[in-house]
C-alpha cells in the first residue's frame, strides 16, 4: 500500500524537475554571469574573441551555439548581445545560421521543460473549459501553424513568452521546432547583420542601433510576413461566415 502511494508521488515530483533545473540555473547564471552578457563586455573582449576564433574556428562556432542555447533556455537577458556577437564573429552568414540554431535549441529545451511540467495539465484544463477561453483554444488548434509563426514574427511578443505559450497549448514538438527555426529567421538576420558591422561601431566608440528592426524598410517586410501567416486564419473566418 505504501509503495503504491509513493510511486505516483515520486512520478508527480520528477516531472517538475526539468523546469526546476531551468529556474534555478537561470537564477545562478544571472547572478554570476550578468556582467558578461552586455555590449560593454563584448567591446572589451572583442580582440581576444577574434583571436580565439581565428585559431579555433570550429570550436568557437560550437561553443557559441551552445552558449546561445543556454542563454535562451534559461531566459537570460543576453540573447540580443549573443545575436550581435554571432554577427561580429562569423559575419551575417554563417552567423545568422549559428544564431538561429542556438536560439531554436534553447527554445526547444524550455518548451519541453514547460510541457513536461505543466503543459499536459493546463492543456487538458483549457480543453475542458467553456466560453471565450474554449473558443480561443479551438481557434489556435485549428490554425496552429499560423499562430506559431505569428508568435515568432510579431516584434511585440517577448521571445520567452513565445517559447512558453505553445507548451501550454499542446503543440507537437516537430511543429514547434520548425516554426521556431523559420519564424525567428527574419529578426535574427537583421540583428546578425547589425553585429557584422560592429567593428566600425567599436572604432567610433558608439553603440549599435538596436531599434533598426522598427525602421520602415525592415518592419514593413516583417509585417508583410505576419499578414501572410495570418492569411489562412482570415480566409477560414471569411469562408465560415459565408457558410452561415
Amino acid at each position: 500500500m505504501t509503495d503504491s502511494v509513493t510511486e505516483p508521488s515520486k512520478a508527480s515530483w520528477t516531472k517538475y524537475l526539468p523546469l526546476a533545473v531551468i529556474v534555478i540555473g537561470a537564477a545562478l547564471a544571472y547572478y554570476f554571469f550578468r556582467d558578461y552578457l552586455s555590449f560593454q563586455a563584448l567591446a572589451d573582449n572583442r580582440e581576444a574573441l577574434i583571436a580565439f576564433r581565428d585559431a579555433n574556428y570550429v570550436l568557437t562556432a560550437a561553443v557559441f551555439v551552445l552558449i546561445y542555447a543556454l542563454i535562451v533556455a534559461f531566459s537570460l537577458p543576453g540573447a540580443t548581445i549573443a545575436t550581435l556577437t554571432g554577427g561580429f564573429l562569423f559575419a551575417t552568414f554563417p552567423g545568422a545560421l549559428f544564431n538561429i540554431t542556438g536560439a531554436t535549441l534553447g527554445a526547444t529545451a524550455i518548451f519541453l521543460a514547460a510541457q513536461t511540467s505543466f503543459g499536459a495539465r493546463l492543456g487538458a484544463r483549457l480543453e475542458g473549459s467553456e466560453g471565450l477561453t474554449k473558443r480561443v483554444k479551438d481557434a489556435i488548434d485549428e490554425n496552429q501553424w499560423s499562430a506559431l509563426f505569428l508568435l515568432r514574427l510579431v516584434p511585440a511578443v517577448p521571445f520567452f513568452m513565445a517559447n512558453l505559450i505553445p507548451a501550454f497549448l499542446e503543440v507537437p514538438l516537430r511543429r514547434y521546432v520548425i516554426s521556431t527555426f523559420f519564424g525567428i529567421m527574419p529578426g535574427a538576420i537583421v540583428y546578425t547583420s547589425v553585429g557584422a558591422g560592429l567593428g566600425e561601431v567599436f572604432e567610433r566608440g558608439e553603440t549599435p542601433d538596436l531599434g533598426i528592426i522598427f525602421e520602415p524598410q525592415v518592419l514593413l517586410p516583417i509585417l508583410g510576413l505576419c499578414a501572410l501567416a495570418a492569411l489562412p486564419v482570415i480566409l477560414k473566418a471569411v469562408r465560415g461566415k459565408k457558410g452561415l
